[in-house]
């Protein structure tokens, strides 16, 4: 029953694309995270995945049925959603995001292309 001072949070870690866990609600995590670099395509067969940039710009690429690639570009203040089954590759110059996402949802999905590259932690959220 304590306030999360957003600032402070993404202060306490450096990692890229490693989810702390702010707050939970129902089912759901709050988790910030850092971006830099590229993710992995990857899909959440069973959930969509809500986005609020925070900071920088953040970038998500979505693959439509018919295979066709676009790239929605975020910045500070904007929100978005990737529908459920929807593969998806985030990006980023830097910056820092807010998620909402069920508990126990893997940063990488529920499958993903190739290797997850180094800096990608493929987590169901860390404690703050």
């Amino acid at each position: 029953m304590k306030p999360v001072n957003l600032s402070a949070a993404l202060a306490s870690f450096d990692e890229v694309y490693s989810p702390r866990i702010v707050a939970r609600m129902n089912d759901y995590d709050v988790r910030v995270a850092h971006a830099r670099g590229e993710h992995v395509w990857h899909t959440h067969e069973d959930t969509d995945e809500f986005f609020l940039v925070l900071d920088g710009q953040f970038d998500v690429a979505v693959r439509a049925d018919d295979g066709t690639e676009t790239t929605i570009v975020l910045r500070q203040g904007d929100t978005f959603v990737v529908p459920r089954g929807t593969p998806h590759k985030p990006s980023s110059p830097g910056g820092s995001i807010l998620m909402f996402e069920p508990t126990g949802t893997l940063t990488t999905g529920d499958h993903h292309e190739g290797e997850i590259p180094g800096h990608v932690d493929s987590t169901a959220g860390h404690a703050l």
